[in-house]
C-alpha cells in the first residue's frame, strides 16, 4: 500500500503558513530567513524521489501550477511529470499536466489512491486538506522542517480540533547551521 506523506515547512509555534511568501501574507517569507544548506535541499530531493504522486488541495495547487511548468532541471521535471491529484469542488480545468481533480468524498478517494500500486503521495501546504487527512488516520508519515522562528499567529500544522495522535521520531537531523531542523515522524496507530 502506498504511503500518504505529509512535507511542510514549519515554524517553531507549528505555523506552516506562507513559508515563501508567495501568498502575500503578513508574516510570509520566514523560511528565506534561514539557510538549510546542502542536506536540507538532499532532504527535500529525497521524498519528492521517493514519490510519485502529489496531492494538493486546490489552493497549493493553484501556486504550484503557476510556479513549476516553466521551470527545468531535475526537481522540476520530476514535480511536473508526476501524477497530481487535487481536491477540489470549484476547480474545472486543471492546467498542469497529469492532473486528476478528486471532488468526492476525500477519505473515499484517497484511499482508493494508497491502494493502487506506485510510491509515496506527497502532501504539501494544503491545510485544510492535511487536516482532514489527520482526521481519517491516512496519514503514514510526516517530514517537516523545522525552522528557528516564531510567528505567534497563522495556519498552524495542528489545530485545536486536531485528536489526539502519538507520533514516533524516525530521524532527526540538524541542516544547514542557522537551526533549522529536519524532522521524520510516523503516526502511532491505536492512540
Amino acid at each position: 500500500m502506498r504511503k500518504v506523506v505529509i512535507s511542510e515547512f514549519i515554524t517553531l509555534d507549528g505555523v506552516m503558513e506562507d513559508p515563501g511568501g508567495a501568498e502575500n501574507t503578513e508574516r510570509g517569507g520566514w523560511a528565506f530567513m534561514f539557510q538549510r544548506g546542502p542536506e536540507g535541499d538532499q532532504f527535500k530531493v529525497d521524498e519528492l524521489m521517493a514519490a510519485d504522486a502529489l496531492l494538493l488541495g486546490r489552493k497549493t495547487y493553484e501556486g504550484f501550477a503557476a510556479a513549476w511548468p516553466d521551470r527545468t532541471g531535475e526537481f522540476a521535471d520530476k514535480m511536473n511529470g508526476m501524477q497530481k491529484y487535487v481536491v477540489s469542488k470549484t476547480l474545472e480545468h486543471p492546467t498542469w499536466q497529469n492532473t486528476t481533480i478528486l471532488k468526492g468524498n476525500i477519505a473515499e478517494e484517497v484511499s482508493k489512491i494508497k491502494a493502487k500500486d506506485g510510491r509515496d503521495i506527497l502532501v504539501a501546504g494544503s491545510a485544510m486538506l492535511m487536516h482532514a487527512l489527520m482526521e481519517h488516520n491516512l496519514v503514514d508519515a510526516f517530514r517537516l522542517m523545522v525552522f528557528p522562528v516564531v510567528l505567534g499567529k497563522g495556519k498552524r500544522l495542528f489545530i485545536n480540533e486536531s485528536k489526539k495522535t502519538g507520533l514516533h521520531l524516525v530521524k532527526m537531523q540538524a541542516v544547514g547551521n542557522e537551526g533549522v531542523v529536519t524532522l521524520i515522524y510516523h503516526p502511532i496507530r491505536g492512540e
